[in-house]
């Protein structure tokens, strides 16, 4: 039945005006360009194509597209939404992150840091696919990740943000 649902979400998500649907599709990623690709890229006849556009569009952008997506993210462990993050991707935003919110104070503290070194070194905050992770695991990540230069780090924040943005697309759908 689930599935039922998940194509008539994705009908309705064909069927949108092209300004409600790149709005719709900013809400998943935070590039302008990737939500007009995929607003153009429509109808998608079955998921598989909407996924394969998604990751398609995504790796054709410029690394400013990117890092419009990035700046649309709060910081991990912040309770502040993103200045250029729409409601509901705060929500899920929060939601993504909601394991930070049991983690120890020194953890949140060492966390804190870790990404205010990140952005110091990289000039962009640090995005990692936060779902299922605790806090002391992003803290393990962001701390390794510091060690690599500045293209290396670009490429996998990129796959970090294409993995939130299939995850946010099957929210979407699943709703």
């Amino acid at each position: 039945m689930q599935s039922v649902q998940v194509y008539k979400n994705l009908a309705w998500l064909n069927g949108l005006p092209p300004v409600e649907a790149e709005s719709v599709f900013c809400e998943c990623c935070g590039s302008r360009e990737w939500a007009r690709g995929m607003t153009a890229g429509r109808p998608f006849a079955m998921l598989e194509n909407l996924f394969e556009s998604a990751d398609r569009i995504w790796w054709s952008l410029t690394s400013a597209d990117h890092l419009e997506a990035f700046a649309a993210h709060p910081k991990i462990g912040s309770k502040q939404a993103a200045k250029k993050q729409q409601a509901r991707s705060a929500v899920w935003s929060e939601g993504e992150q909601s394991q930070v919110d049991s983690a120890a104070a020194n953890v949140l503290d060492k966390l804190t840091e870790a990404n205010r070194l990140y952005e110091e070194k990289f000039g962009f905050i640090f995005i990692v696919c936060a779902t299922g992770k605790s806090a002391d695991e992003m803290l393990a990540i962001a701390q390794a990740r510091l060690g690599n230069s500045k293209q290396t780090e670009m490429r996998i924040a990129a796959d970090e943000q294409r993995k939130i943005t299939a995850i946010r697309l099957n929210k979407l759908l699943e709703r």
